[in-house]
């Protein structure tokens, strides 16, 4: 019988094996019953993926010995058979496991770039558009961070005649991995935020400038305020998404809040927070329900449902507009935003201190009190911590509160004058 050393140095421990007497081998011979030969490339891929955390470490190896490991004791036929199926279940769902790779645009074969970008210092693209009257001669320059599913042509930017009236410059852009912007497998909370800021520097919006965030873009914003706060002139949350594992926030409050969530969002959200690695699996495969947002299934308010119907006659362009969102593959768009938005934050938002002590900027917050998709409750909360933030709570809108008209118009005017429409 021929036999082959387990690679350690995967970060594997065989103590507990070599504890038992067991020698350390993964079995090569064909005529053994143990023979797991056809199925050893799934086993060193197994390996290797848990390596780069791309599978939960140890429990999957940490088996008894008859699954990988060869020991002289007898075992039963039923013993050999499920190990076989075992492997055999591996060598199946492993593939499924690990998303495609992104293709990336202005690759060989990928996407063509049709707007301009720009390049980063560690050599990413960063797609944008520029909103406004000329940034030369702009009272205020904003810089516009796009929801989930959604690029930098998001309808939620202010119309030209807002936008005119005000002497507003808005620069949107599309957030990593998203329409024409390189995907950032590493990407976090800190590394938008310093993608904003070089994205100011390099477009010369000046030593300060404003932020804006709807939905999941809030995260971008809260990653402004946290690390880049000395170059924000002011900021604004609309209907931001909250991460309902945030410490600060009570268990009561945060339960209720997650428990108003569709059983399918509940299951999709603790995917993304304890288990990163079966994203994609999870939001592709076909036996159940996945995440109701991705899946366009998601439930609305009656507030949100007249703003959608009222965008009906655009159905066709919208989903053009969705197809661009994920040109480049869901995994480094889709998916990891909700890796992002729902892991674990290396900040606390409720601990963040304010920014303006002087009143020299405002950090707003709005929220509509019939927002199905993030519950209204953890907002107060947040609000209650942070009495620095202006909170508006709208009564009876959705969590479309920037698609529509009116109060898109009252948002902006009053983020950038102070002044209440």
């Amino acid at each position: 019988m021929v036999a082959t050393t387990f690679p350690t140095k995967f970060g594997l421990s065989v103590s507990p094996f070599i504890q038992r007497g067991v020698q350390p081998t993964l079995l090569t011979s064909t005529k053994s019953l143990y023979s797991c030969n056809k199925f050893n490339p799934t086993v060193l891929s197994l390996i290797k993926a848990q390596a780069f955390n791309i599978l939960p470490t140890r429990p999957l190896y940490h088996l008894q010995d008859s699954i990988f490991f060869h020991s002289n004791s007898s075992q039963g036929m039923l013993g050999k058979v499920l190990v076989v199926l075992f492997v055999a279940g591996l060598a199946w769902a492993f593939p499924a496991l690990l998303p495609p790779p992104p293709r990336t645009c202005g690759s060989p074969g990928g996407p063509t770039v049709t707007g301009p970008r720009i390049k980063l210092r560690n050599g990413r693209h960063l797609a944008y558009k520029e909103h406004g009257v000329p940034k030369e001669t702009a009272k205020y320059k904003v810089i516009y961070a796009h929801s989930f599913g959604s690029t930098r042509y998001e309808s939620a930017v202010a119309p030209l005649e807002t936008l005119e009236e005000l002497g507003a410059y808005v620069v949107s852009f599309d957030r990593p991995g998203y329409g024409e912007s390189d995907p950032h497998p590493k990407r976090t909370l800190q590394t938008t935020a310093l993608d904003m800021e070089e994205l100011a520097d390099q477009l010369g919006l000046g030593p300060k400038f404003y932020v804006m965030g709807f939905s999941m873009g809030g995260h971008s914003v809260w990653g402004c305020l946290k690390y880049i706060p000395n170059r924000l002139a002011g900021a604004a949350l609309v209907a931001p998404v909250v991460n309902y594992w945030w410490p600060r926030f009570p268990a009561n409050l945060s339960t209720e809040g997650y428990n108003l969530q569709l059983p399918q969002d509940q299951w999709a959200l603790r995917v993304a927070h304890y288990a990163p690695w079966l994203v994609y699996w999870w939001n592709t495969q076909k036996w159940f329900p996945y995440n109701s947002v991705i899946s366009g299934q998601f439930k609305m308010s009656p507030p949100d449902i007249e703003v959608a119907s009222r965008s009906a006659k655009h159905a066709s362009e919208i989903q053009k507009l969705k197809e661009y969102a994920v040109k480049q593959g869901v995994f480094e768009s889709l998916h990891r935003d909700m890796m992002v938005g729902f892991g674990k934050w290396d900040f606390n938002p409720t601990d963040l201190k304010n920014l303006f002590p002087n009143g020299e900027g405002s950090v707003h917050l709005w929220h509509g009190d019939e927002d199905w998709v993030v519950p209204v409750v953890l907002q107060r909360y947040i609000a209650e911590r942070l009495p620095w933030i202006q909170y508006h709570e709208v009564p009876n809108v959705g969590h479309l509160v920037m698609h529509d008209p009116a109060m898109k118009e009252v948002i902006w005017k009053t983020f950038l004058t102070g002044k209440k429409e």
